[in-house]
């Protein structure tokens, strides 16, 4: 468990950087990201390299003891190659280019900008892969933030058609199973097919879809180049990535089959306010701790995507500058954000940034230091964690017992006919996993394509996309299953599945139809009646936002009815169907019961505190306003905190007390 920060030597006066990194190793950090945005510096004309800046930068880190993450600069693509090459930059659904002034202004389609990149990269590698300070190397930086992986460039077009043809024997297997045929929409050729924008009438789900994959794979395409130029002339070095919070534009975990890190950037402030996943109260409620189970999400969600070593690349320190409010962070969370990090089995937390920055976009955007280069209150909270860390042992990550199933086709397919701009899939999989918090349990999120061998407990908020392969994985696990609405609702060409929907899941629910569905306008809701003691406890329960209508047959049990008779929760063996959109009460006896008949031990927490296990160390974090005591023996031994945590509190004990800490 170790501290780091991000720095941008090239963005101050080169007589600070010895006194930055002095005081970086004082402070207790040991590792440094840098470069991620300084191509115009690295290569200030084609072909011509200045590595002077560099080379003394990294000698002065390295000098003062500290270790070197080198980013790709290809974020941030040169003006000079811009003015060459304007087919480089994107184009949005409205047909405007997206220009130079920022960053992220490349189209992943560009053959033009693939060459520079990967001349840049190799020449990067060729001169720091040997390096003895450079442990580890950063693929570019936040692949598509600011909306940036769809493009509908010319050359995003040309490469979408080859990629039809790769993936399609012929243009009729196309037109068939994209169901051109209606609407006359048939091609006589690849050539034919265009981009599914600017239509008078909405377009096909199936071409929709198609064009997400597509721009997914353009993306993993790219980062494998770099990867591939990494791994040959920087060898043993770990290659990473940084990804994004409330991000689903590309397939993360294929692409962390080519990583050996996966790293995410934490703002829990920032994504709080920044999105709208929460609801107006958590946001009021949170608005200066974040939400208790946003950044825990997103550790247990890239946990799984390298396969099991993840960073915190950026860790928020202070306000941020990107969100529509930026608020303060309350005393102590900068703090309890980083134990929460390593709770979940992080190896690194690295904060953004070093200093404050006084010029240009992000001059609102705080960091360890403020812009006259005092130690900001972030950074004393970071000073804090260093300190604490050097008498707490480092713990294997546990895995958990339950799982939480994602899969970021079945968002796509989901986005691409949503039929109700309520169903979000991404606050139904965070209200999931946090009625699985609320009850203390340790949650790992696992791909669609994962194993789920071994967990006592699978949930899947909503799965659109399940085959017999999946189906089949699922019922041999042996786990005790729950899936959500629109779960096995469409078929990989964004078809209505099979016999209609839960299509391939009617292996886990025989006989079940989903024979209409009802997105629910705000204000709509419909309350619940349980039937027997499988929904015990959630007489005030209720769906909103969206419902799947049920033909249930006699062999299936029933757990809970609406109102107007049709059934909500429908049970065969150990797998359970929830046909709605459940409110925070639903949830959390639905998941209780679950954890009971699973055999989980599950108990619900005080309001605020959270639980995460990692090896032989209970930690708890604190995100209430009033004080809790934590859920430890009396006898137990603490290394961080004690029994009761204020806001922002933080405690961690043995749960073996035999253990020699």
């Amino acid at each position: 468990m170790k501290l780091g920060v991000c720095y941008y030597p090239e963005q101050w006066d080169e007589s600070l950087w010895a006194s930055d990194a002095r005081r970086m190793a004082e402070m207790g950090l040991s590792t440094v990201r840098i470069a991620e945005f300084a191509w115009g510096l690295i290569e200030p004309r084609q072909g011509h390299f200045d590595w002077g800046w560099l080379d003394r930068a990294i000698d002065t880190l390295a000098d003062a003891g500290l270790q070197v993450v080198l980013g790709t600069p290809t974020a941030a693509p040169p003006h000079w190659l811009v003015d060459a090459h304007p087919e480089i930059l994107a184009v949005d659904a409205a047909g405007r280019t997206k220009g130079f002034g920022s960053r992220r202004h490349y189209c992943f389609s560009s053959d033009v900008f693939f060459a520079a990149s990967e001349r840049v990269v190799t020449a990067m590698a060729e001169r720091y892969g040997a390096h003895p300070a450079v442990i580890a190397w950063q693929t570019d930086n936040e692949y598509g933030c600011h909306d940036t992986v769809v493009s509908y460039s010319p050359n995003a077009l040309a490469r979408f058609r080859q990629w039809l043809a790769a993936n399609y024997a012929d243009i009729g297997e196309l037109n068939t199973a994209w169901g051109n045929v209606f609407w006359s929409m048939d091609c006589k050729r690849f050539e034919d097919v265009g981009l599914p924008v600017a239509m008078p009438a909405p377009p096909n789900p199936s071409h929709l879809l198609a064009f997400r994959r597509f721009s997914s794979d353009e993306v993993l395409r790219y980062n494998r180049m770099q990867v591939e130029i990494l791994r040959r002339l920087a060898p043993g070095r770990d290659v990473l990535h940084n990804f994004m919070g409330f991000f689903s534009e590309f397939e993360h975990h294929t692409m962390g089959r080519d990583l050996d890190i996966a790293t995410w950037d934490n703002y829990p402030l920032g994504h709080l306010e920044g999105t709208r996943i929460a609801s107006e109260a958590e946001r009021a409620a949170h608005r200066r701790t974040g939400h208790p189970d946003i950044a825990a999400f997103h550790h247990d969600l890239y946990r799984g995507v390298a396969g099991g070593r993840w960073w915190v690349m950026e860790q928020q320190a202070g306000p941020v500058n990107w969100a529509p409010w930026n608020a303060l962070p309350a005393p102590g969370m900068v703090r309890a954000w980083t134990w929460e990090a390593f709770a979940h089995g992080a190896e690194l937390v690295s904060y953004f940034r070093w200093r404050q920055l006084p010029y240009a976009q992000e001059q609102l955007h705080s960091g360890l230091n403020t812009p006259d280069n005092m130690l900001d209150t972030g950074g004393h909270e970071a000073t804090a964690v260093a300190r604490e860390l050097q008498d707490v042992p480092v713990e294997a990550t546990t895995r958990a017992s339950v799982a939480l199933v994602v899969d970021y086709t079945g968002k796509w397919a989901i986005d691409a006919l949503p039929n109700s701009p309520d169903f979000d899939v991404q606050a139904l999989q965070l209200a999931w996993y946090g009625a699985l918090r609320r009850l203390g349990l340790d949650v790992d999120i696992v791909p669609a394509s994962g194993d789920f061998t071994g967990y006592a407990l699978v949930v899947a908020p909503t799965l659109a996309v399940v085959d017999a392969g999946l189906a089949g994985r699922l019922q041999r696990c042996g786990a005790h299953l729950v899936f959500g609405p629109r779960s096995g609702s469409r078929t990989s060409e964004m078809h209505i599945a099979a016999g209609l929907p839960p299509g391939a899941l009617r292996s886990l629910l025989p006989g079940l139809r989903v024979v209409a569905v009802e997105g629910l306008r705000p204000g709509v809701s419909f309350p619940l009646e349980a039937v027997g003691a499988g929904f015990a406890g959630a007489a005030s329960a209720q769906v909103t936002r969206w419902r799947d209508v049920l033909d249930v047959p006699a062999t299936l049990g029933v757990e809970a009815r609406y109102a107007d008779g049709h059934a909500a929760i429908v049970r065969h063996g150990n797998t359970r169907y929830v046909s709605g959109w459940l409110d925070a009460t639903g949830l959390d006896a639905l998941m209780r019961q679950a954890a009971v008949d699973a055999g989980v031990p599950a108990e619900p927490l005080p309001d605020g505190l959270r639980l995460r296990r990692r090896g032989k160390l209970q930690f708890a974090i604190h995100y209430g306003d009033a004080p809790v005591r934590v859920p430890a023996p009396a006898n137990a031994r603490f290394v961080v905190g004690g029994p009761v945590l204020e806001t922002a509190g933080v405690a961690a004990w043995w749960v073996d007390d035999s253990r020699t800490a």
